[in-house]
């Protein structure tokens, strides 16, 4: 126990050395790390530890390598081990969290066509919409897309899901509507491309939502 707590001091201690020998304060350099002044003394007392991301950026703000913070010594087999565990958290997380909005939005998305074909009759069809087409996708793409948008570690790969929530979109009309219209005529008939274009709308709104809160939440996070 001693051994280790030795390890994590002189961890710390590299990384409070290396902005003093900066000539940086911990107020300026966590301007520049986009972290309060609070989060760099934690790093610098041991009570946290950064990041892998931020050691990176400190490394570069500091003019200091990698290979002097993080591998000129066996002491900091303690941090990587910290990284490696943290890196699973992230992930399994992240997974977990994509599995619940998939799941969400495909509950919202079956009830379409189970509710029409079951439960709803002639003089349903119109409640059948407004419920649907004008309440439950609408507020799911742009919910949903707004959860994504705050998501970083997706960049610039989230602002092609607005084609999935369009594509989904159109494809319930088409299995509820359409279908019902082509078993009475027997006349085949395209998908209404229409919806497609106003799901993605959606879903763009969501998406520019949730990137803008992100960002004034790193914003006011970098203030304090």
């Amino acid at each position: 126990m001693i051994r280790q707590r030795r390890r994590n001091m002189e961890l710390f201690e590299k990384l409070k050395a290396a902005r003093a020998q900066a000539g940086l304060t911990q107020e300026q350099a966590a301007e520049a790390l986009l972290v309060s002044r609070q989060t760099v003394s934690n790093w610098e007392t041991g009570k946290t530890y950064p990041d892998i991301v931020s050691v990176v950026k400190m490394s570069d703000l500091y003019g200091v390598s990698l290979d002097a913070l993080l591998k000129e010594k066996e002491e900091v087999s303690d941090y990587v081990r910290y990284l490696d565990e943290s890196c699973d958290r992230v992930r399994s997380g992240r997974r977990l969290r994509f599995c619940i909005l998939a799941a969400v939005y495909f509950l919202v998305w079956a009830a379409a066509p189970v509710t029409y074909w079951c439960f709803t009759g002639a003089t349903d069809a119109m409640g059948f919409s407004l419920l649907f087409f004008y309440l439950l996708f609408p507020l799911a793409h742009i919910a949903l897309s707004a959860v994504l948008g705050v998501e970083r570690s997706l960049g610039k790969g989230k602002w092609l899901f607005p084609l999935a929530f369009g594509a989904a979109e159109m494809l319930a009309y088409y299995v509820t509507f359409d279908a019902a219209w082509m078993s009475a005529t027997g006349v085949f008939t395209w998908p209404q491309f229409e919806l497609f274009f106003f799901g993605v709308l959606l879903s763009l709104v969501g998406l520019a939502l949730g990137t803008l809160f992100a960002f004034l939440k790193r914003r006011f996070s970098r203030k304090s």
